[in-house]
């Protein structure tokens, strides 16, 4: 079998940086020439730069038991007070740290002051729990001032924080709290979502109850709940309430410091069969690459800047690019409970004319979703403080980045299309605003001091023109130190098939200017006919089509072709009517394809449906799609937003 992934779809478009932009920008290209003449003294550097340090290091890395990496291990420091405490003491105490804003409207600012000393005192109540360093905490929050409180008041006690989802059932909170053998549980009564109150309390009570053939949970000793959605909900002898212990908390606490490799967090990997993957990050490196990333991918202004990240902090992105990066570099942001439909579909475009929000960082599903109800929604209001967008979660369609760039970046505000993962911790591919010429689609270069490459099954580069399987090849300060409690699941998952570089899945092609563009999971990628194809080009292809506002493509199996291409359509609302008056759109968009990619990239069928399958997170579920176009029963649906989706797809496919 060619190892190769075939690239087939082409690129021309490309937007440098205005001469304004880069003139007064943060970064410039000379960070890649330091980087690249020691790319070790270039992360100490950023260490001792970006982040106050109780007892300097003196090693910047430790790669003597590879793949356990330790960076700046002989330094101590404070993950919390680097958030928070070091802000007041230089004068910016007054700064907002967050605009808060609840789904009914209700809102709440907190200056850096105000955010420490909540801090303080919930540090003080989880201590006075039993929390000290080592100690692990869920976190089941909606999107609250309280779950970032909660997260740093864990992290200045050293102890380890494990945030769960808001979405998750009962048994994916008892799987992740067994696992990591939590003692204590922060939750609440409820959170508000889409229009109404959704209970999370139940969810912990029942998931701490017998399940099964487990019997009660025996690790928590105590639940403390916030007070947000006023849902009634039951109590036990273990439950205390939030407000009633802030209220008794003393309200002064010092920070202690503790060891760079001290851990800081685990979070778990949705997805995977069987025992949940405890992805564990520490604290000097990982606060290390989250600030310098957010600092210069962001071109960040502390002064000026309103910046949005609209992630869920119970992912990644709402960890590293809401709370840590943002919060050491003294960044004032916006925190949204709600989705962006309620209570109307414009929210977001007025919390960004609210605040004044001048970057906005969300994710392709977002955007694409956004396509399909049409500009005139954004054009209500006023977006002219954006000046820098940013693209995160899976690979953006160049005609969704063309319409995130004209409708909301005003033809004029770059847009930083970022890859990384859980695993990686903070970005490792990025364009920097102020220096690379973008190109729509293309996630582009890797972050001065980070080693990637493309390369075949065999490890070796592919060359520019062809494309392969994305790896890194050195070690970075915010990777994984590995899965919780299970150091050869670890190394099989992410080095066996390389051995001395790190691969997590996903394929990539280098173009002619060697700029890297991401195919999506290989495990997404289609064998036709000998040709290995990407779904995330053929995707791109159908959005480039005037009608299509959505599409997700999966290969099923063929008995002439090996595996023929399936794609799941949703028409653009302004294009319902005359897509109506087509008699085969499904060969319009085949045709379509077959001219933007090649015949061999036509699909097979193309279904038009209302929505695609989704996760919470806006994840597509492309195995479930699999699933109908090979017309076996469907799978697990539990981790869809919305679990009804497939049974009408099923329904549309099927009537065909």
């Amino acid at each position: 079998m060619n190892p190769q992934i075939d690239n087939l779809l082409h690129e021309t478009r490309k937007f440098p940086p205005s001469e304004d932009f880069s003139s007064n920008a943060v970064a410039t290209a000379a960070l890649y020439d330091e980087a690249k003449a020691d790319r070790l003294e270039f992360w100490a550097k950023q260490a001792r730069e970006l982040l106050t340090w109780e007892t300097p290091f003196t090693r910047t890395l430790d790669w003597s038991n590879p793949p356990f990496a330790k960076w700046f291990d002989d330094g101590t420091l404070n993950v919390a007070y680097n958030c928070l405490d070091r802000h007041v003491e230089a004068g910016n105490g007054d700064r907002v740290a967050f605009h808060w804003e609840g789904e009914p409207g209700d809102s709440r600012t907190l200056t850096y002051a105000e955010l420490t000393a909540e801090v303080k005192r919930a540090a003080n109540v989880l201590a006075g729990l039993g929390i000290g360093q080592g100690d692990r905490v869920a976190i089941y929050l909606p999107m609250i001032p309280e779950a970032v409180i909660s997260m740093l008041a864990v992290a200045r006690l050293g102890a380890v924080h494990s945030v769960i989802f808001g979405g998750f059932s009962a048994d994916s909170i008892r799987s992740r709290v067994d696992d990591a053998r939590a003692k204590l549980v922060i939750t609440a009564d409820g959170g508000w979502r889409k229009g109404k109150v959704s209970a999370l309390k139940p969810a912990v009570d029942a998931a701490l109850e017998a399940r099964g053939e487990l019997g009660p949970q025996e690790t928590v000793t105590n639940v403390l709940v916030v007070k947000r959605g006023e849902n009634e909900v039951e109590w036990t002898d273990r439950d205390l309430w939030w407000h009633e212990e802030m209220a008794k908390a003393e309200p002064e606490h010092e920070a202690q410091a503790f060891e760079a490799e001290n851990p800081l967090f685990i979070l778990y990997t949705s997805g995977t069969t069987g025992k949940p993957k405890g992805i564990l990050h520490t604290s000097g490196g990982y606060l290390t690459q989250c600030a310098f990333t957010h600092k210069v991918v962001f071109d960040l202004k502390p002064e000026s800047d309103v910046y949005w990240c609209t992630a869920d902090v119970g992912w990644i992105t709402g960890h590293s690019y809401v709370v840590y990066g943002p919060l050491a570099n003294g960044a004032t942001q916006v925190l949204y409970e709600g989705t962006p439909d309620t209570p109307h579909p414009g929210r977001w475009w007025e919390l960004i004319e609210k605040y004044k929000v001048t970057t906005f960082y969300t994710a392709p599903t977002a955007i694409r979703s956004f396509m399909k109800l049409g500009r005139k929604i954004p054009k209500q209001f006023d977006l002219s403080s954006i000046r820098l967008l940013g693209s995160v979660g899976e690979p953006i369609n160049p005609e969704a980045w063309m319409w995130y760039r004209k409708v909301i970046g005003a033809k004029a505000a770059p847009i930083v299309d970022t890859w990384w993962q859980t695993e990686t911790g903070a970005m490792m591919i990025s364009a920097l605003p102020g220096v690379t010429e973008t190109k729509p689609g293309s996630a582009q270069v890797p972050i001065p001091g980070i080693a990637i490459d493309v390369v075949d099954d065999d490890g070796t580069h592919v060359g520019t023109g062809n494309g392969g399987l994305l790896v890194v090849t050195e070690p970075w300060p915010s990777m994984l130190r590995g899965i919780w409690g299970d150091p050869e699941r670890y190394r099989e998952t992410y080095w066996d098939k390389f051995g001395d570089k790190y691969f997590a899945g996903d394929g990539a092609r280098l173009d002619h200017d060697n700029d890297i563009w991401l195919l999506g999971r290989v495990d997404d990628v289609m064998n036709v006919s000998g040709h290995r194809l990407s779904t995330a080009e053929i995707e791109s292809a159908l959005v480039a089509h005037p009608f299509t506002a959505e599409a997700a493509v999966v290969g099923a199996t063929d008995e002439t072709t090996g595996q023929a291409v399936v794609a799941f359509v949703i028409i653009k609302e302004s294009m319902l009517e005359e897509s109506a008056a087509v008699e085969d759109i499904a060969a319009v968009l085949r045709a379509h394809v077959g001219e933007q990619i090649g015949p061999i990239a036509r699909p097979r069928d193309v279904f038009v449906v209302n929505e695609l399958p989704k996760t919470r997170s806006g994840k597509i579920m492309r195995r479930l799609l699999r699933d109908v176009a090979e017309g076996r029963d469907v799978g697990d649906t539990t981790t869809l937003a919305d679990t009804t989706v497939m049974q009408i797809i099923t329904g549309q496919v099927t009537a065909k």
